[in-house]
């Protein structure tokens, strides 16, 4: 049987730039841009030219896209003035992109009301703006804004304005879910009626709103209807609540029945393998942790935490999990928690590259040690690589590189040569590393001079100077740090975890635990290190 292709359109740098908090400069959007090409994106949307200088100065200097088709958004032509003479939607086609989509209403209320002017003018706006991108040879593509919503309240109306842009020239007549209010159910029925008034799938599209936590599922709905050109974000990006998120849509369409068998889109299984890292390379340029929650990609999406789970998983992986995680370029992880057992423990232990023979006594060591740390504070289902250090401590296995003779960080407030007060942190540590004692000193301001912090100054005094090690510790940055306060009043003990990453995209997390926040970072922080000299295969310096 012959698949039906569907076409996949990116709106990170436009509609997911509507997030609150998100502002791509103008290299970020090329990264991202680049990033979406390479998975096979049909249509990637770059923002509204004219609108604001970071998107002039994108479409100034488009990205060089192998495949994918360029497109500016922008709006169709407003009432009293010709497609011709409109100065905003010459803005938007002087950016010279293939392709062109332009937003207009289609709720009769809007037209009213926002607009205030008559259904029969938007009528002609739309019509008129398709012709023109049409004899520009620019591909039409119009966003029927607010459409359901308007469908429900005046369906007559909402589809003469679809058929204003299909009737004249519109490639794509995309049905928009603006204000996320819509469910599935309707969304496949609103669907099926517009293709049964004459606009075929094959022309139709669909951009949902995740405002009820349906977009995805009303994309899919849109796509079992018959539409065949889906739009969306990576990871979800979006004003309010985010748009449906391609990074979940793409492997729900190319692994899971019945779509993975009817349809087929422009993206290989390299680029679903490519997934992952996609993902997280957008929260890196956003500086925003990742959510572990997330379907495919998450940190969690493939852990298993209880011992139940994860003896059956040692025996057949698909016993707890959906897809193979390797297909979409995430691991499995086995967390060790208090609630571990056996199980749990040897493969952990198995995938950290650390073998131990079934029913070796000091497997039941570990794990009472592992409940009786995290009886006072400790948490390794999420500190992963603090585990796999307290397991090779107990089986002899663990390097000592290094041994810390003392610390001492001290917080100065004084003012500063313009009389404002200021704050600024001083770490001193002393290590002995193959004999010789090293004694590192640093401050706590950043690369712009700013105070950052007691455990920034901690952080950059201990890697300061590591010797035979330095290399292999410049490598590496703190990405995150977590505190929790485990009980409170006068004896409160403080959690740090702290997530770490290197060049080479590894990511790990360790946990420190201490009534003294400082202290209960650097254990975190010596961790950190440690496991990167583990892990990179270093050698101890003698």
């Amino acid at each position: 049987m012959t698949k039906q292709r569907l076409y996949l359109f990116d709106t990170t740098l436009r509609d997911g730039q509507q997030t609150q908090g998100v502002d791509f400069a103008t290299d970020d959007k090329t990264r991202i841009a680049e990033a979406l090409d390479g998975l096979g994106i049909d249509y990637i949307e770059g923002g509204w030219p004219g609108a604001n200088p970071t998107d002039s100065d994108f479409f100034d200097a488009p990205p060089a896209l192998n495949s994918a088709i360029f497109t500016a958004f922008g709006m169709t032509k407003r009432a009293g003035r010709s497609a011709e003479n409109d100065d905003v939607l010459a803005a938007v086609l002087n950016a010279k992109t293939p392709a062109v989509c332009l937003v207009g209403k289609t709720h009769d209320f809007h037209v009213t009301t926002a607009l205030g002017i008559s259904l029969e003018e938007n009528v002609e706006n739309i019509a008129l703006s398709m012709n023109h991108l049409s004899a520009q040879s620019r591909e039409p593509l119009f966003d029927a804004e607010h459409f359901f919503d308007g469908y429900k309240a005046n369906p007559d109306y909402a589809l003469e304005c679809l058929h204003a842009a299909y009737d004249n020239h519109a490639r794509w007549v995309v049905l928009c879910d603006t204000n996320g209010g819509t469910l599935p159910n309707e969304i496949r029925e609103i669907t099926r009626a517009v293709i049964d008034s004459g606009i075929p799938g094959d022309h139709l599209g669909i951009h949902t709103h995740d405002d009820t936590g349906h977009a995805v599922a009303n994309s899919l709905a849109a796509v079992e209807a018959g539409a065949c050109q889906i739009q969306g974000t990576l990871n979800g990006l979006g004003e309010r609540c985010g748009n449906a998120n391609l990074i979940s849509l793409i492997p729900t369409l190319t692994l899971k029945q019945p779509y993975a068998s009817q349809f087929k889109t422009g993206v290989s299984r390299a680029g679903v393998k490519s997934l992952t890292r996609i993902s997280r390379m957008l929260d890196d340029i956003l500086n925003r942790v990742p959510q572990k929650s997330l379907p495919y990609v998450g940190a969690s999406a493939f852990a298993h935490k209880a011992g139940l789970h994860a003896s059956a998983i040692v025996k057949d992986p698909s016993t707890y999990e959906h897809v193979d995680p390797a297909i979409v370029g995430n691991t499995r992880i086995i967390p060790m928690s208090n609630q571990a057992g056996q199980s749990n423990l040897r493969k952990r232990l198995s995938e950290a590259g650390i073998d131990v023979e079934k029913g070796d006594p000091r497997l039941a060591g570990i794990l009472i040690d592992i409940k009786e740390r995290e009886d006072r504070g400790f948490a390794y289902d999420t500190a992963q690589a603090s585990f796999e250090l307290l397991a090779r401590a107990a089986l002899d296995q663990l390097p000592q590189y290094f041994e810390v003779k003392r610390y001492r960080v001290t917080v100065e407030r004084r003012r500063n040569k313009r009389n404002e007060m200021t704050t600024l942190s001083e770490a001193v540590v002393a290590v002995k590393i193959a004999g010789k004692k090293v004694l590192s000193v640093s401050d706590s301001l950043d690369d712009h001079g700013k105070d950052s912090g007691p455990i920034n100054a901690l952080a950059k005094a201990l890697a300061k100077d590591l010797g035979p090690y330095q290399g292999c510790i410049d490598d590496m940055r703190l990405v995150d740090f977590r505190v929790r306060i485990i009980n409170g009043g006068t004896e409160a003990v403080t959690r740090v975890i702290i997530d770490s990453e290197d060049s080479q995209g590894r990511r790990w997390s360790t946990v420190g635990v201490s009534a003294n926040i400082v202290d209960a970072s650097f254990q975190a922080l010596l961790d950190a290190i440690q496991w990167k000299l583990i892990t990179d295969g270093q050698e101890v310096a003698k």
